[in-house]
C-alpha cells in the first residue's frame, strides 16, 4: 500500500490541514502526517513468543496567530476530524502568550531539491519466514557452546513508513522509508559466573542485514567472553571505547552544541565556537545525503534543507546544531538540524581494533555502559561500565562492577586515536575511540 500514490493521497490531506488552518484565521501553519506498518516476531528457546503486525497513523498541526502558537494531533484522518484538530490548535494558540522567536523556518532555507536517497526497500517476508529466521539465529547462538545455558530470545522486525511534511510557506513533501533488524541475546554460565550479551543487525535494505548465523554467533561469542568478570582497584588509565558504544561520546558532544543547551546556557561548550575542542586530527561532519544510510534525509523536521557540512575541522568547533527556534534565540540561522544531526561521522583512523589495543598497551576496553551520569552543563561524566582489562596490547580478563569518570571537555581533547572499525548501525558513525586517561573506580 505504501507507494507514490499513497504519498500523494497523504500530501493532499496535509494540504487540507493547512488550508483549513488558514480558513480558521491562522497566519501560518505547519503539519506532519505519518503512516506506518510493519511486522515483529520474537522467539525464545525455539518457541514463538510474539507475532505483532503494526499499523498506525497520525497527524499533527501547529498553527501561529502572529507569535502565538498552538498544536494538536489526531489519529483520525477524516475531514471532520481534521477540522476539529485544526480548531483545537487554533483555540490553544489564541490563549497562549506571545513568543517573539516562534514561527516557521526562513523560506529561503526550505528544501527545494529532493534526491533519491534509496531509503525504501520493502521486505516481503511472511510471519512464518520471519519466525524461521529468528529461530535459526537463536539456534546458532544456543548451540555455539555448552556454556550457553539460556536465551532471552531472537527477534526479526520489518518496518515501512510514509512521512509527509508541509507548511504554509509552500513546502509539501513526503518520503517512503524502511528499516529492518535482526537481533539475538543469550546467557552463559561458568560455575557461579553468569552473563548475558547480544548482537544485532539493522539496515534499510534487508539484503544488507548480517546473516542470521553471524548474528547468533556474535551474540554467543560476546556472552562467553564476559564470563568470570572481576572488578578493578581504583586507578587512572587509558580507556578504549569500542565502536558500538563510542557513538555515545559523540552524542554527548552534539548535545552540548545543540541550540537548546546553548540558549539555556546549560552547556560545557558555551561560547566554544572557533575554539579547539578536539585534537587537531579530528574531523566531524554530517552526511545527510548518503544513499541507504539510516540517518539520511533531504530536509529536517521543519523542511529546512539538510547539507553535508563540517562541525569540527582540525579539532576546532566550526558550527552549532540548530533548528529555527533555537537559531533565533541565538541570533543565528537554522543549520537544518531540527530533529537532530543526520549521519554524523567522525573520520576513522588507519588502525584496526587490534592495533588500537596495541597502541593502548595497558588500560581498559569498555564494551558496555550503564546509567545516565553525563552532565551537559558541567561536562562531568560518570558511568557504570563493563569490558576488559588489557595488558601489553592483549585482552587479559573481563571486567565488571566499575565506574569510569572524567570531564567531557578533557576527554574530547585527550582523544588519542580513532579506529577504522566503523559501526554503521546508527545515525552516528564512528570507530573505536581511545581516550588518553580516565579515572576508574572499582574495589
Amino acid at each position: 500500500m505504501q507507494n507514490q500514490q499513497e504519498v500523494n493521497r497523504l500530501k493532499d490531506i496535509v494540504q487540507n490541514l493547512l488550508d483549513e488552518a488558514k480558513q480558521q484565521g491562522a497566519t501560518a501553519a505547519e503539519a506532519g502526517l505519518s503512516q506506518e506498518d510493519g511486522l515483529s516476531v520474537s522467539v525464545r528457546l525455539g518457541d514463538v513468543e510474539t507475532i505483532e503486525h503494526h499499523c498506525s497513523q497520525g497527524l499533527g498541526i501547529t498553527v501561529y496567530f502572529g507569535q502565538r502558537k498552538g498544536s494538536a494531533s489526531t489519529t483520525d484522518l477524516s475531514l471532520a476530524s481534521i477540522k476539529e484538530t485544526v480548531s483545537a490548535a487554533c483555540s490553544i494558540a489564541r490563549y497562549t502568550s506571545e513568543d517573539e522567536y516562534a514561527g516557521l523556518p526562513e523560506q529561503a532555507l526550505l528544501a527545494t531539491h529532493f534526491p533519491d536517497l534509496d531509503l525504501n526497500h520493502p521486505w516481503a517476508i511472511s510471519a512464518d519466514e520471519a519466525i524461521a529466521l529468528a529461530i535459526e539465529c537463536e539456534d546458532v547462538a544456543r548451540n555455539y557452546d555448552v556454556e550457553i545455558t539460556n536465551s532471552e530470545g531472537a527477534s526479526v522486525n520489518t518496518h515501512q513508513g510514509i512521512h509527509v511534511l508541509g507548511n504554509s510557506l509552500g513546502f509539501l513533501e513526503g518520503s517512503l522509508t524502511t528499516r529492518h533488524s535482526l537481533s539475538c541475546s543469550v546467557l552463559a554460565q561458568r560455575g557461579e559466573s553468569m552473563q548475558r550479551d547480544y548482537w544485532y543487525s539493522v539496515a534499510r535494505n534487508a539484503n544488507n542485514l548480517e546473516a542470521a548465523v553471524e548474528v547468533g554467533k556474535k551474540a554467543a561469542q560476546r556472552t562467553l567472553r564476559r564470563l568470570e568478570g572481576r572488578s578493578l582497584s581504583t586507578r587512572q588509565c587509558p580507556v578504549l571505547y569500542s565502536a558500538e558504544i563510542a557513538s555515545g561520546l559523540l552524542s554527548s558532544f552534539v548535545g552540548a552544541i545543540s541550540g537548546g543547551s546553548l540558549y539555556r546556557k546549560s552547556s560545557f561548550l558555551l561560547n566554544a565556537l572557533d575554539t579547539q575542542v578536539f585534537p587537531e586530527f579530528v574531523h566531524i561532519h554530517e552526511q545527510p545525503h548518503l544513499k541507504g544510510a539510516l540517518g539520511s534525509s533531504a530536509y529536517d523536521n521543519e523542511g529546512v534543507a539538510t547539507q553535508a557540512r563540517d562541525l569540527v575541522t582540525d579539532g576546532i568547533l566550526r558550527s552549532y546544531v540548530l533548528g529555527s527556534y533555537s537559531a533565533r534565540k541565538l541570533g543565528l540561522h537554522s543549520t537544518g538540524n531540527a530533529g537532530g544531526v543526520r549521519n554524523l561521522t567522525i573520520d576513522p583512523g588507519v588502525l584496526d581494533f587490534d592495533s588500537l589495543l596495541k597502541q593502548m598497551d595497558t588500560g581498559l576496553l569498555v564494551t558496555e555502559l550503564m546509567g545516565q551520569g553525563v552532565n551537559i552543563l558541567t561536562g562531568d561524566y560518570s558511568r557504570g561500565a563493563a569490558g576488559f582489562w588489557v595488558e601489553n596490547g592483549q585482552i587479559q580478563y573481563p571486567v565488571e562492577e566499575i565506574t569510569i569518570a572524567g570531564n567531557l571537555k578533557d576527554m574530547l581533547r585527550n582523544i588519542v586515536a580513532i579506529g577504522g572499525d566503523v559501526d554503521y548501525r546508527g545515525n552516528v558513525r564512528t570507530g573505536s575511540i581511545l581516550v588518553e586517561r580516565m579515572s576508574i573506580a572499582g574495589q
